[in-house]
């Protein structure tokens, strides 16, 4: 089965950076995309990017510019580097894997690995 696990949150000043890491198995990265979400305090999780061999990649507005994610195939590990951290950004990020991009950052369905915080202090 699908398994995700993210880790690498932690507590940062605005403007610094921080990379996030998940780790997956369960699947071949050649078939299946990966996406970040987040979800901050009384807000909905929006999706901010995704990764796939077939799609490239895939950057929100909010994040467009300051977010790069990558992958690594040999190790079954997908990243997002974030840049420039804002208050704003505060929020426990999440990985997602679905069948391409559109599944993953719009369907509700795929599979979840837990979340990871990431607190940007002003």
């Amino acid at each position: 089965d699908v398994q995700l696990q993210a880790s690498g949150g932690g507590l940062v000043q605005a403007g610094e950076s921080l990379t996030l890491s998940c780790a997956a198995s369960g699947f071949s990265f050649d078939d299946h995309a990966i996406g970040w979400f987040r979800q901050a305090p009384g807000k909905e999780r929006e999706g901010i990017s995704c990764i796939s061999t077939s799609d490239g990649t895939f950057y929100t507005d909010s994040v467009k510019g300051r977010f790069t994610i990558s992958s690594d195939n040999a190790k079954n590990t997908v990243y997002l580097q974030m840049n420039s951290l804002k208050p704003e950004d505060t929020a426990v990020y999440y990985c997602k894997a679905d069948v391409d991009c559109i599944a993953t950052m719009f369907a509700d369905f795929g599979s979840w690995g837990q979340g990871t915080l990431v607190t940007v202090s002003s």
